[in-house]
């Protein structure tokens, strides 16, 4: 291609280059964002870590900790049960995030997520941008999902945790920075798992999404790999407490 390109009259070969040149750069601005998202290198953790101070993106153990944070977002919803016995079939730990809306009929699933050794987290009372919602009415909200929560603890004999104190700063962040360290939600189990595995460092933080039907195979997947490798999936609470004492 290129000893042909370079026989052809100059003004036609700079077409040609000019044109060649601009199908890379259309490919780049295709690819690189989800790249960023999927498989971000750890300097863009560190620097948005460093502009979005109330956001945790990851934390940075030694390689003598091979821990990783899981999530669930989305809880509790119908898939919550597949995904509870993926968890549990490799003996992993995950943090699920309440949205309040679908608690209703399922207050049940929140406290199996419990019983199996799991932790609740607020999520807020929808699905939508918390920055677009009054300060009032987000503090509100978190508070009534957070009643939700502590109901559940409270079902379980177990001591409720403390709720997060909501600040403008979080709320624009939460809609404004990329996903923490390794987002699972390629809505095919392979290229998910793959990205997440890729990923794995000690202190990451892996987000996993409920109410898809993919996240329980996905998991069935990654975290037999991350046991193979020598990891261990945790709460967000006990991956904090490996830093803070």
């Amino acid at each position: 291609m290129f000893p042909s390109l370079l026989r052809l009259p100059r003004r036609l070969r700079r077409r040609r280059m000019a044109t060649l040149l601009l199908a890379l750069l259309l490919a780049l601005l295709v690819l690189l964002p989800p790249y960023f998202i999927y498989k971000p290198p750890s300097l863009l953790l560190r620097i948005l870590s460093h502009r979005w101070t109330d956001v945790l993106f990851r934390l940075w153990l030694p390689p003598s900790k091979p821990l990783v944070a899981l999530t669930i977002d989305d809880a509790p919803s119908e898939h919550t049960p597949a995904i509870l016995a993926a968890l549990a079939a490799s003996g992993a730990h995950a943090t699920f995030f309440v949205i309040g809306s679908q608690v209703a009929g399922r207050e049940r699933m929140l406290r199996d997520i419990l019983r199996a050794g799991h932790e609740l987290a607020n999520h807020g009372m929808h699905d939508e941008p918390a920055r677009a919602l009054p300060a009032a009415d987000l503090a509100a909200q978190l508070r009534a999902v957070q009643a939700l929560i502590d109901d559940a603890y409270r079902a379980e004999g177990r001591t409720p945790p403390p709720p997060a104190t909501p600040t403008p700063a979080a709320a624009a962040a939460a809609t404004t920075a990329p996903a923490p360290a390794s987002s699972a939600s390629a809505s095919a189990p392979w290229p998910a798992a793959w990205a997440t595995a890729s990923m794995l460092s000690p202190g990451g933080i892996i987000v996993c999404h409920d109410r898809r039907s993919w996240t329980e195979p996905m998991l069935r997947r990654v975290l037999p790999e991350m046991k193979r490798r020598g990891y261990r999936a945790v709460t967000l609470s006990e991956l904090l407490d490996e830093v803070t004492g």
